[in-house]
């Protein structure tokens, strides 16, 4: 019995397999937005409406800034890329050649034995090739999401009814689950902490911080903005550094550059805005609720990445919560069948 639930239970994976990045990303928008669902259906009284027009909202939402975004991106990584395929990255030798460097540097090549040129060669490379890289994989992404339109399809139809059938479906769910109602609650309790301290906290915080260190880039002239703040954003989802690895380093190239006013504001803006967001709007979501730890919260938003992509870093952790709360059920059952 055991061997045919495992190979019906596989052959049914092999059927959505196709299908599971547009399902997964449908569940974390349905989830995100059901909290505006549930408010405007208490004006619209008909589910099938109230979905639909909160699928119009995130279409709007997402899809016109991402696009957006996504041009302004691919504009600044082209604008770093040609800059790097001329070899005339003035920021780098800049750096290179500043005073407060020179000692530093002049070391660093005795010791592995190379000259001014060959470093400065190596490091354009080195830019030049991550330019490439990144821009590869942005351009690749956007043929992705050309070529896939039928995964958009699939995705919106998916929503549409994750709103309107949402709890339909999980109570569904759970039925099919071999735990006593005891231990359902503490599933969907679990549940529901990670998914809000994960998606609601992560994602918003993301957003914000994002947008925030995307704006004091534009506003200090630092080149690139969009990306940088793209950047802060994804770097939010790692545990304590956080955008500190983004703004950081920023802030000591303008020093290093000479723009110490520019310099300063950053560094004071970086710590106790950019960053503090994290500290004030993370708990004012989560709350009280269950989080993580830091270190499998690092990983899980890493292996997430490598494993789903982009998506990863939301189900990376959420996948890990889960089945941490699935052992935790067990353990109660064990703890249970004791007494």
């Amino acid at each position: 019995m055991v061997v045919i639930v495992l190979f019906l239970g596989y052959l049914g994976y092999l059927i959505f397999k196709p299908f599971l990045i547009p399902i997964a990303w449908a569940v974390v928008f349905s989830i995100l937005f059901f909290p505006v669902y549930s408010f405007v259906l208490k004006y619209v009284k008909w589910k099938s409406a109230a979905s639909l027009l909160v699928l119009m909202i995130i279409l709007v939402i997402i899809l016109g800034p991402i696009s957006y975004l996504s041009f302004l991106l691919i504009q600044e990584l082209k604008t770093i890329t040609a800059s790097t395929d001329t070899g005339v990255i003035a920021g780098i030798k800049d750096v290179m050649h500043h005073p407060a460097l020179g000692n530093f540097l002049e070391r660093v090549m005795s010791f592995l034995n190379i000259t001014k040129e060959e470093m400065h060669q190596t490091v354009n490379e080195s830019v030049r090739q991550m330019g490439h890289d990144i821009l590869g994989g942005i351009r690749k992404g956007i043929a992705g999401v050309i070529t896939g339109f039928l995964d958009f399809i699939f995705m919106t139809i998916t929503i549409f009814f994750l709103l309107k059938d949402g709890p339909v479906f999980a109570k569904k769910l759970l039925e099919y689950m071999p735990f006593s109602e005891r231990q359902k609650n503490i599933l969907v309790d679990k549940l529901k902490d990670i998914i809000i301290a994960t998606m609601f906290g992560g994602v918003v915080v993301a957003i914000v911080q994002g947008s925030a260190g995307g704006f004091v880039f534009a506003m200090l002239g630092i080149s690139s903005p969009v990306l940088w703040g793209f950047t802060m954003a994804v770097a939010s989802f790692l545990p304590i550094i956080g955008p500190f690895i983004i703004w950081m380093p920023a802030a000591l190239y303008l020093f290093l550059q000479g723009s110490i006013g520019k310099g300063i504001a950053l560094l004071l803006i970086g710590a106790f805005g950019i960053s503090l967001i994290d500290n004030f709007l993370r708990p004012a979501i989560i709350g009280t609720r269950t989080r993580m730890h830091y270190l499998p919260l690092f990983f899980t938003v890493l292996g997430g990445i490598k494993v789903f992509g982009l998506i990863g870093i939301i189900l990376g952790p959420l996948v890990f919560a889960l089945f941490l709360s699935v052992i935790e059920v067990f353990r109660s059952m064990e703890e249970g069948s004791r007494l």
